[in-house]
């Protein structure tokens, strides 16, 4: 019976030493070699200007959310799309009542100005 586990144990034996292997290589080959440019604050090219502790406006948030909702639009829409002869008149009616909810949802967005970003 522990013959039916034994290629199980080498495979498990077998990536625990690869673990350990690429932690002992890393840490061999690897050991930090501190600097002056190195212990500076990189973020994307620019100075540091301000404090990290910035407080980001609402309307970052909005248009974060808007991109999800029309993202998951997107998921739903493909899908359909693919199978838009399988479904006939009914999965066509449906799409379009989820097309229309998304288009005024879409249209109350744009009248509210969610989607200026210099406001």
């Amino acid at each position: 019976m522990l013959s039916d586990y034994a290629p199980l144990l080498l495979l498990l034996a077998l990536a625990a030493a690869f673990v350990v292997g690429n932690l002992v290589i890393s840490e061999v080959l690897g050991r930090p070699k501190p600097g002056v440019g190195k212990k500076t604050v990189y973020e994307c090219g620019m100075p540091i200007r301000g404090t990290a502790r910035a407080r980001f406006s609402v309307h970052y948030y909005l248009l974060a959310l808007l991109f999800i909702l029309f993202d998951v639009e997107a998921a739903f829409l493909l899908p359909w799309a693919a199978h838009a002869e399988e479904l006939g008149k009914a999965g066509l009616v449906a799409m379009g009542g989820f097309a229309v909810v998304l288009v005024v949802g879409l249209l109350y967005v744009m009248r509210k100005k969610a989607l200026e970003w210099d406001r």
